[in-house]
């Protein structure tokens, strides 16, 4: 306006001097800013504005990293990862009118898109659906081919996790999710929508290991979003980095024998290295295939594992609190003995039962004059009943938690339970401060209110046969970096408990009768192995009895501890024990014979002249 109006600018239409400078000042600053923006923007500035400029016509396309892969301790390959063809729909692009064809050619019921469409309504219209997993090459080759009659239908090749090694390990492994809406508001700087995840198992608790890092190529497109080559040559790429390939504690061929050796039951197996705390099998039946989850999940058969009364989902290795049984008499042995109330020549007179507090307790048997190694290898009642009342209930609950129990192991699983070991403040709770003391006598034995999960009983026999000195339990034992390939070891907590030798020495000669004299698992035998162990019978008021085993071997230089349950199976020396017998021999004897022969050519190594 200043310029066509030349006689706005005479002095006689502000009326005065000032207010002609005023308006003279206005106009040269305004020019002066614009004048200064010009030179920012085309100067200063000029490199930003170019990339603007060029970023309305480059591409940004995600590269997903390879998954890092499950190695048993041996390097053998236990989970690992195969390629796959997924089909996407983005709904923006696509015609609806194409829904018979394309229902047609996948094998799927008239109405299926329309009702995909429905469930999945809550994503944008140009979000890129994952429509179906697993498709195969014949089918990928008919999209191809009519790729012009179905716009916006593509596919990606994708990879879904393969289980090679003969072994389930189903709750222990875990499986993969798409991440859900919740997930997504935590992590969606490190995912986006249509992302797998790991939803339970060690695919959940190392994830972060597992997944890697997302990279990223930069394409140049035209306005028909056409590629038309690389932006600045690739020099802005970033590559993706596989995950790390997880090393676990696990052995193989150990776990395949544990998992055969359940097939039909329901219980739990867990066996650790005593030195290491290495976890060398995980096993809980009923279990379930893992390799049905690894695309697109049948509905029919996650109800039927959902409504399964056996909770195939349930992990018994961490997650089953259950009352241990005779095992339990270990405890109450190093407990009095550390405690001076016996040593290993006090007798006690088992007459086949006797009253305590009014009530009548029965023992199995009328096994005499016998001291606590005895009464360890017979499973005397009688013995334990009176020892709970010397010991009493302060130090019975003091002894029980100073080796784990009541406690979470640590286990590098989710949902492990504590189990529970009762104070005398929770009869009085429940019965009043005159609480019927008779319940000990129950609780000596490893019945009534006390619960144990495998996992700590296995923990527990480690403990013993390292004389007090063990690790937490893991299932990592280390990991290859996924960009540098080298190998990191996982350090783990040690445990000591501060027992006298000698103590270990009378409870250990115990469980090594259990076995290896007249004790209650000598069918349990193994030629040219000493195992040492205690049998347990856990009674359930729901159903046939629980059989239990713990123990350890070989008896001088201890490699494997483990802790079984098999449930409604009965005596565990009938149904626990002989599972024992096949782990120890699958894990012990191919180190013995290599043993041998390496002790044989050390022998033989200068030949005869």
């Amino acid at each position: 306006m200043f310029i066509h109006g030349g006689n706005y600018l005479k002095a006689e239409n502000f009326g005065s001097q000032s207010r002609k400078s005023i308006l003279y000042a206005v106009i040269i600053i305004g020019f002066s800013f614009l004048i200064i923006r010009l030179f920012q923007m085309q100067i200063l500035q000029k490199g930003y504005y170019d990339l603007k400029s060029k970023r309305n016509s480059v591409k940004k396309i995600e590269k997903i990293p390879v998954r890092g892969l499950f190695l048993d301790r041996n390097k053998k390959l236990l989970v690992n990862n195969l390629p796959s063809y997924t089909i996407f729909i983005t709904k923006a692009d696509y015609d609806k009118n194409r829904n018979k064809l394309l229902e047609a050619a996948l094998g799927l019921e008239d109405g299926y898109i329309n009702k995909f469409f429905e469930k999945n309504k809550r994503y944008s219209k140009y979000f890129q659906l994952r429509f179906k997993r697993g498709v195969s090459f014949n089918t990928i080759s008919w999209i191809e081919e009519n790729m012009e009659h179905l716009p916006g239908v593509s596919y990606k090749v994708e990879m879904y996790r393969g289980y090679p090694a003969n072994v389930l390990g189903s709750q222990m492994f875990g499986y993969l999710n798409e991440i859900s809406q919740k997930q997504l508001k935590k992590l969606k700087k490190k995912y986006k929508q249509g992302d797998y995840i790991g939803s339970t198992g060690l695919e959940k608790k190392y994830e972060n290991l597992l997944r890697g890092e997302k990279g990223y190529n930069y394409l140049l497109v035209d306005s028909r979003r056409k590629f038309i080559g690389k932006f600045k040559n690739g020099k802005n790429d970033i590559p993706a980095v596989k995950g790390d390939d997880l090393v676990l504690t696990i052995d193989s061929e150990l776990q395949r024998v544990a998992e055969e050796s359940l097939r039909g039951k329901r219980g739990a197996i867990v066996a650790i290295e005593p030195n290491t705390g290495d976890v060398l099998a995980m096993v809980s039946a009923p279990d379930f295939d893992l390799s049905k989850f690894a695309n697109i999940t049948p509905k029919d058969y996650l109800n039927k594992l959902n409504n399964d009364p056996d909770k195939p989902f349930f992990n018994r290795a961490i997650m089953s609190a259950k009352p241990p049984g005779s095992t339990f008499k270990i405890v109450e042995s190093i407990a009095a003995l550390e405690l001076g109330l016996i040593n290993k020549n006090t007798i006690f007179n088992c007459i086949g039962g006797r009253v305590y507090y009014g009530r009548y307790f029965k023992c199995e048997a009328v096994h005499g004059r016998i001291n606590v190694m005895q009464a360890i290898e017979y499973s005397c009642n009688g013995f334990f009943y009176n020892l709970i009342y010397k010991i009493g209930m302060k130090k019975w609950k003091e002894y029980a938690n100073l080796f784990g129990f009541g406690k979470k192991t640590g286990i590098d699983l989710d949902n492990e339970t504590k189990g529970f070991i009762p104070d005398e403040q929770f009869y009085i709770k429940r019965y009043g401060k005159k609480w019927p003391k008779s319940i000990m006598a129950s609780l000596a034995i490893g019945q009534g209110e006390v619960s144990i999960d495998p996992i700590q009983l296995a923990q527990f026999a480690a403990i013993v046969a390292n004389n007090g000195n063990s690790f937490q339990p893991h299932l990592l034992k280390g990991y290859f970096d996924g960009q540098t390939n080298k190998y990191v070891e996982v350090k783990t907590k040690p445990i000591h408990i501060n027992i006298e030798k000698k103590v270990w020495d009378v409870v250990k000669r115990g469980m090594f009768l259990v076995v290896n004299g007249k004790g209650t698992a000598a069918s349990s035998r193994i030629p040219g192995i000493f195992m040492a162990g205690k049998t347990g019978t856990a009674q359930n008021p729901h159903g046939d009895d629980h059989a239990l085993f713990i123990g350890f071997a070989p008896f001088d230089n201890p490699q494997i501890a483990f802790a079984i349950i098999v449930e409604n199976a009965g005596f565990g020396a009938s149904h626990a024990a002989p599972i024992a017998k096949k782990l120890v021999e699958t894990y012990l004897r191919p180190k013995m014979n290599k043993n041998a022969v390496a002790a044989n050519l050390t022998v033989n190594k200068n030949p005869v002249k």
